[in-house]
């Protein structure tokens, strides 16, 4: 047998140190890319077969085997094997890709075949946990047998054999464990298995292992566990996500989402995706019935499982889904997207933009046919989800407004229940000109404001906002269909008649000194004090100008935030507290600090906020009530 020894083409040792130690992630990794590199070869010559009929199609299989006396694990396959020279060109030379160079010769047909490869690349992953690695083969349709031998370092030997084999067999001799790698792992039945399901479940063609089988002791005999080994087939080979939807139960959809991604409960929703063109990729989208523990806690969970012709190769993918899409699970398939070297990180490329793109909208489509067809469905899904996709119409300036606005429910007080922004337009009466909202935690707080009375008696409805992220959503969309939004505490609400305006002004006119003095005594506190267009029964209320409104006030301040309200006192000119500001005003100027204090703790106390001094205004309440 003739042996022929030979320098890696143009790679230093150097180099091929990096690619063994720091390419790859995880050394787990060659099994995956071994696998790989098996079906590719099967993929080859099952390609092969359908132009040239001399090239007889076996069972095709891949078989892992692992013998932990002499510490060897085997990976074969009855795929096109290697001759001498592509032994050479695809193991000689790191990064030569042989899959790639078949496509190129294969021209226009390499349309119709799927192959994973990038043979070169992958096979050396092999001395991440080898100290040597022979590699025999056999190309389909030759009458010789090559064995590639090397320890990874500076050369390698190619000599021919006499050993028969239908392909490809790769020997791992497995370096000794350490203190900190145990190699020998690589070598157990259970973590084969595992490894196998993990990043190979889905290859085509049956990846098979030796199986420890127990045996049924016969009564009467000695009571000792027989055992015996079985060649089994591991991986499941067709993935779910790429049959029809038709074709798949719903037990067998919820118990592939509940095995994958760890849920006692069946998903809320099931979303099959498939796209041919461009860039073609299958997806399989879940969304859970209930949040995950951590859902809230950790956004660094989000991210789809990423798979390449059937292959995983990265379990959180976060620029494959949007931030506010993070409680969605799911995986995307694709033999299209730019990875690098090692195949563990996307590059940055249009591709992954449109996939991302793409899967968003199908989602967003998922939830719009919900909220259509199963409302009571969708409740529940908002009660869990809502507040991401209400941070999804936050982020970026609303960016998202168009495709988010249609999805979010709220709650009315007219309606007492959760409507939608179109509802509300669809049912405001003629002559309403803004949806109105106002920011508090129940129903009871919002009907006792002495800002409701005015709306009710004119019919209009009122958005409840009972989240903290739901005004801030609102400030940024602005409007919806042309409508804006408006705060009943906040600005002016225009619903006044040409007439009562025109009175208005007139008793304002007539108390400028009066309001001024009480502008002047609350300059600490307020920005203004004024007379109320908003009031009909209420004494006082807060409002405020600006962007920040006081509900907005108390959320920033949770949040250590310094950004203050800037609060205006309303009065009512048309409650007794009126007429008797303006009698002390004329004959006891002394007294209106006091009346004054005391109307904006009252206003505080109506709007949830701590009095300045509480203990004063208590004592001052109960002065009053003994006058």
């Amino acid at each position: 047998m003739s042996s022929e020894t030979k320098e890696f083409k143009t790679e230093t040792k150097k180099l091929l140190d990096m690619m063994i130690h720091s390419i790859y992630t995880h050394k787990e990794i060659f099994l995956r890319e071994l696998i790989s590199n098996a079906s590719d070869a099967i993929d080859k010559r099952k390609f092969l077969s359908l132009t040239d009929q001399s090239i007889i199609n076996p069972d095709y299989q891949i078989l892992v085997e692992a013998d932990k006396t002499n510490r060897t694990l085997t990976i074969s396959d009855n795929g096109i094997g290697m001759n001498k020279e592509e032994l050479e060109n695809n193991l000689g030379t790191i990064a030569k890709s042989g899959s790639k160079e078949f496509l190129e010769q294969l021209g226009d047909k390499a349309n119709t075949s799927d192959i994973i490869g990038q043979f070169g690349v992958g096979f050396y992953s092999a001395f991440m946990v080898a100290s040597k690695v022979e590699v025999l083969s056999h190309k389909v349709n030759t009458n010789e047998t090559y064995l590639f031998s090397s320890e990874g370092l500076d050369s390698y030997t190619i000599s021919s054999s006499d050993e028969l084999i239908d392909g490809t067999k790769i020997v791992l001799y497995l370096r000794e464990d350490t203190e900190d790698e145990k190699y020998s792992e690589f070598l157990d039945e259970y973590q084969i298995k595992d490894l196998i399901r993990k990043y190979s479940d889905y290859i085509r063609y049956p990846i098979k292992t030796w199986v420890t089988k127990y045996d049924k002791v016969e009564e009467g005999k000695e009571d000792k566990e027989s055992t015996h080994l079985e060649l089994e087939t591991i991986n499941s080979m067709i993935p779910l996500w790429k049959k029809n939807r038709k074709d798949v139960t719903d037990e067998e959809l919820n118990n592939f989402y509940k095995q994958k991604f760890v849920d006692y409960q069946d998903p809320l929703s099931a979303i099959f995706v498939s796209v041919e063109g461009l860039i073609t990729y299958n997806a399989l989208l879940f969304i859970p019935r209930k949040p995950m523990f951590n859902v809230y806690n950790d956004r660094d969970e989000r991210g789809l499982q990423l798979y390449t012709k059937g292959v995983f190769i990265l379990d959180k993918c976060k620029d494959l889904i949007p931030d506010y899409l993070y409680f969605v699970k799911g995986l995307v398939d694709s033999a299209d997207l730019p990875l690098n070297i090692s195949r563990e990180l996307l590059q940055e490329d249009r591709q992954i933009k449109k996939i991302a793109s793409n899967v968003e909208k199908k989602i967003l489509q998922e939830l719009a046919k919900m909220l259509k067809n199963d409302r009571n469905k969708y409740e529940e899904f908002f009660k869990d989800y809502g507040r991401a996709l209400k941070y999804g119409l936050y982020e970026n300036y609303g960016a998202r407004k168009e495709s988010l606005q249609d999805l979010i429910i709220l709650h009315s007080l007219n309606e007492d229940k959760f409507i939608t922004l179109k509802e509300y337009k669809e049912k405001m009466p003629e002559g309403q000109k803004n949806i109105y909202y106002v920011a508090l935690k129940t129903k009871e707080q919002a009907l006792n404001l002495p800002q409701m009375t005015l709306l009710k008696n004119k019919g209009y409805d009122v958005l409840l906002l009972n989240d903290d992220v739901d005004e801030f959503m609102l400030q940024v969309m602005h409007d919806y269909d042309k409508v804006e939004f408006k705060s009943i505490t906040q600005g002016e609400l225009d619903l006044l008649d040409e007439e009562e305006n025109k009175k208005l002004d007139e008793v304002k006119e007539n108390n400028k000194d009066l309001l001024e003095a009480l502008k002047e005594t609350l300059k600490d506190d307020v920005s203004d004090v004024i007379l109320s267009k908003r009031l009909v029964d209420g004494a006082v209320c807060l409002s405020a100008k600006g962007g920040i409104s006081i509900e907005m006030e108390k959320v920033l301040a949770a949040q250590d935030g310094m950004a203050k309200a800037e609060k205006i006192l309303e009065i009512n000119p048309n409650h007794k507290i009126f007429t008797k500001l303006q009698e002390i005003y004329q004959n006891d100027k002394d007294k209106l600090a006091d009346y004054a204090k005391f109307l904006l703790d009252d206003a505080l106390i109506i709007e949830g906020l701590q009095p300045k001094d509480p203990v004063n205004f208590a004592n001052k309440a109960i002065e009053l009530l003994l006058k």
